[in-house]
This record gives C-alpha cells, sequence and structure tokens, in this order.
C-alpha cells in the first residue's frame, strides 16, 4: 500500500501555514508544520515524510542553513524553498546546498502542486525498496519468476554497479521505470538523488529549460532562474523515459552533455560541470528512427552502452497468476477492501488474454474486477468484465480517433447501432474520467482539477463508470 504523501511545510506567517495546510489537505496529503528552522530540521531528521516545503527567511535557522545541513543528512529528500527575496544568487546558493527547486512568492499554487507531486514521486522512486522475484509483501517490486524475467534480472545486476548508460527497451507498460529504478538502488549512487523525467510529457518548447534550466529572461515568462534536472541530479542518476519523442535540437544538446559532461542554462553561457548517470527508456524503434533521421545515430550508440529489452507480458503468461495476486493485494489495501481472494477460473481466462498495454493494463483490470467483486473473492465474471470494460474506451494506443469515428459510422450504416454522437461522446467522457483518475492515482480532487469539474461530479462519474462505488470512502493515493 502507498500511504498518503507526507508534506513537511516549514513556515515562521501563520497565516500563509494554515492557509498552504488546508490547500494540501485537500489534494489529499498528510502535512506536518513547524514554524521555525531549528524546528523543523529536528522534525525532519525525526519524522518520515516525501517532501520539506520551507521558507527562506526564518528565526532560528534559515532556509539555506537548513538546506545545507538536511541534504547532508537526507540527500534523496526533495526540499523546496520559497522565498519573496528571490535572487540570482540565491538560486545558486539553494542548488548548490542540495535544494531540489525553488519558488517565488507569491505562489503559483498549479506550479507548486506539479513541483510538489515530482518531487514526492522522485522521493518515493528513490527511497521505496525496490523487490525483485516472487513477493507477496513489498510495496513496489518487480514480479516474476519466469525465464524471461530471470535473464532480467541478471542483467539488472551486472549492470548495476557500473558507470555505464543503459537503454530500456519494452512495450508501454512493462515496467522500465520498475527496471531503471532496480538498476540505481543496486548502484553505488544509490545514496545520491534519482530524478526521473518522462520526456513525452512535457511540451517540446519547455523541456529543453526542464532538463538543463534557464536564466532569468531566458524567454517569455522566465521570471527567474531555474533549476534544471541534471543539476538537481548531480553526483546521481537521472532517467530519462520516452527519450524517442526528443526533438532533434534538444538531442544534439544531451548528446553534448553525455560528451563534455557539463550543461548550459537556455539563456545563459556559463558552462556548469555535471556528474550523472544517464539511464533511458523508450518503446519506440529507434534504429527505424536514426533511418528516417528523427533520431540521432551518435546519440543513440552513446546512450545504449548496455541494453536491456523487457518482454511483453504475453511472452511471460506464467508469471500472470503472481501479478494478479500482487495487484490484488495491493489494491486490496489501497481501497480498504481486506484481503480478497481471486477464483482459479479467473486466474486462467487472465492467462488466456493477450494484453497489448502489457503489465500496467492487467494491474487495472484487477483494481477494476476487485471494485466489481465489492469485496468478496474475485469471480471468472468479475474478470471477464474488467478486461472489456478496459478496452470499451478508445483504445487510443492501437486506433486514432479518426479510426474510430470510421468504425462507428460503418457500423451506423449497417445498422448494427443507432445514435452514435451520443454514444461517441459517452465513450470519450468514460476514457478522459478514467485516464484522469489513474493518472492521479486514485486522488479524486487532483483529478479533478484537472479536468476543471467539481469533486461532486467527479465522483458521480467514477460511480457511474464502475471505478468507485456509492457507499465507499474515497481514498487517497
Amino acid at each position: 500500500m502507498n500511504p498518503q504523501p507526507k508534506i513537511l511545510l516549514i513556515e515562521d506567517d501563520p497565516g500563509i501555514t494554515a492557509a498552504l495546510q488546508k490547500e494540501f489537505q485537500a489534494e489529499g496529503y498528510q502535512v506536518a508544520v513547524a514554524g521555525r528552522g531549528d524546528d523543523g530540521l529536528a522534525l525532519a531528521r525525526e519524522q518520515p515524510c516525501d517532501v520539506v516545503l520551507t521558507d527562506l527567511k526564518m528565526p532560528g535557522l534559515s532556509g539555506l542553513e537548513l538546506v545545507a545541513q538536511l541534504h547532508a543528512a537526507k540527500p534523496k529528500l526533495p526540499i523546496i524553498m520559497m522565498t519573496a527575496f528571490g535572487t540570482t544568487e540565491i538560486a545558486i546558493e539553494a542548488t548548490k546546498l542540495g535544494a531540489y527547486d525553488y519558488l517565488l512568492k507569491p505562489l503559483d499554487m498549479g506550479e507548486l502542486f506539479d513541483l510538489i507531486a515530482k518531487a514526492v514521486a522522485g522521493s518515493r522512486l528513490a527511497s521505496e525498496p525496490l523487490e525483485m522475484g516472487k513477493t507477496q509483501s513489498a510495496q513496489s517490486a518487480i514480479i516474476g519468476n519466469s525465464r524471461a524475467m530471470q535473464a532480467i534480472y541478471k542483467e539488472i545486476g551486472r549492470v548495476a554497479a557500473t558507470a555505464v548508460t543503459v537503454l530500456i527497451r519494452g512495450e508501454t507498460g512493462t515496467g522500465k521505470e520498475l527496471v531503471a529504478r532496480a538498476i540505481y538502488q543496486h548502484s553505488n549512487r544509490h545514496d545520491k538523488p534519482f530524478v526521473a523525467v518522462n520526456c513525452a510529457a512535457i511540451p517540446e518548447t519547455l523541456l529543453e529549460s526542464e532538463l538543463f534550466g534557464h536564466e532569468r529572461g531566458a524567454y517569455t515568462g522566465a521570471h527567474a532562474r531555474r533549476i534544471g534536472r541534471f543539476e538537481q541530479a548531480n553526483l546521481g542518476t537521472i532517467f530519462l523515459d520516452e527519450i524517442g519523442d526528443l526533438s532533434l535540437s534538444t538531442q544534439v544538446k544531451l548528446l553534448r552533455v553525455l560528451q563534455e559532461k557539463y550543461i548550459q542554462r537556455v539563456g545563459g553561457n556559463e558552462k556548469i560541470p555535471v556528474d550523472v548517470r544517464v539511464l533511458t527508456a523508450t518503446h519506440r524503434d529507434l534504429e527505424g528512427a536514426i533511418q528516417e533521421k528523427q533520431f540521432r545515430e551518435d546519440l543513440f550508440y552513446r546512450l545504449s552502452g548496455v541494453t536491456i529489452t523487457l518482454p511483453s507480458l504475453s511472452q511471460r503468461a506464467q508469471d500472470i497468476p503472481d501479478l494478479a495476486r500482487y495487484f490484488l493485494g495491493r489494491s486490496a489495501m489501497e481501497l480498504g477492501n481486506g484481503a480478497p481472494s481471486i477464483r482459479p477460473e479467473a486466474i486462467t481466462f487472465l492467462q488466456t488474454q493477450t494484453w497489448p498495454g502489457n503489465v500496467r493494463e492487467l494491474e487495472n483490470v484487477v483494481r477494476q474486477a476487485l471494485l466489481l467483486a465489492r469485496g468478496y473473492s474475485v469471480s471468472l465474471e468479475h474478470v471477464q468484465q474488467a478486461v472489456a470494460r478496459s478496452r470499451k474506451p478508445l483504445a487510443v494506443e492501437n486506433q486514432s480517433i479518426a479510426g474510430y469515428f470510421t468504425e462507428l459510422l460503418e457500423r451506423a450504416q449497417r445498422g448494427e447501432i443507432e445514435g452514435i454522437r451520443a454514444r461517441m461522446f459517452a465513450d470519450m467522457e468514460r476514457e478522459l474520467f478514467t485516464r484522469a483518475f489513474q493518472l492521479a492515482r486514485g486522488n479524486q480532487a487532483k483529478a479533478a482539477r484537472w479536468l476543471g469539474v467539481t469533486r461532486t461530479t467527479m465522483r458521480e462519474k467514477l460511480i457511474h463508470f464502475g471505478l468507485h462505488h456509492a457507499g465507499e470512502k474515497p481514498q487517497p493515493p
């Protein structure tokens, strides 16, 4: 079970503290507060938390002093500094001392929530122990003892302690990020930062700034200097997911970093040395992209010092029983459903499926089947319904929206269905709410904010689509 994420807020202004605490709790976070720098440092050392948000000027200990001491004690704990006294010198000093990032007051709450979400995800990736092989108790694990997975474990063991770049390949949903995390946790840099960046999730116009940072005034909206992910990962590891989505211009800059071991912020001329191990992942055919001049061949060889290719779920069907029981137990704990069982015929049915979405799709199906079972034993019927639901939406990965429209029109032309406009909107709405709920890891408030709807509407839609039951208490992610 993933516990509710915890923020340690260190702020000496009671009004700001109360306002932020209310906002964080509404988003599903636990919040611990301290009004002095020295009290906050002691609290951070004594109690586990996922991210620290601290003011710069405080009694007892300044924000910079707190960053220096706390980073030395807990180098993997992200620390975000906020201040009304924003200067280039403070930004540089805070980053040198180990701050994860830096925000100016008055705070942009959308930017703050996005930053906290990234920091929490990074903190958990770096800190949660990850087990490999068959396990029922680990919070996070790579499940499977098939021959294909045993080969993957051996590859991880061979490369983890080296400094070589690793390219992790495999279809969407096969667990590439888990493999990257396993390599990091077994490496010589396991006590240093781990920074994960999804290159496909960041607009191309912002990706260079995200990776390398920018100087104040580098472009419209760059009101302050920003420290990039490579600087944040210095002495540690950076994981670049969906590397095949990089633009050619960003590829050139990444290649220079790999070759020369320094970065330059957007709009700046200073060469900043970085010592970072680079792990990358993609589901794309990079060799084909090279032939089409969409990916640089020299960068490909720099990134693929070692290549680990993950099998699809259909290639390791013997692991499905262990995976299904693991996801069932984890989902039950998250939803407070006790310890349900799953019928043998339901497991057999799961093993007969093709799983185009791989392990990620299986996890979603098991979770939906558990919701349908309402706390009782998961039957074959529950699993069949869950599989049908998981594949009923638009299937964006395999079918274009234009193709979906064409299929609906052709079925209407054959007299198989009517009222396709209403059906189309219903399917698209189901897809949108389902994906938002999954991306928010079950946090209804966060998903509602993304979609621009009220929490009541979000809850009603989730009940309607079978992702949430009317009598069920909302659970934090």
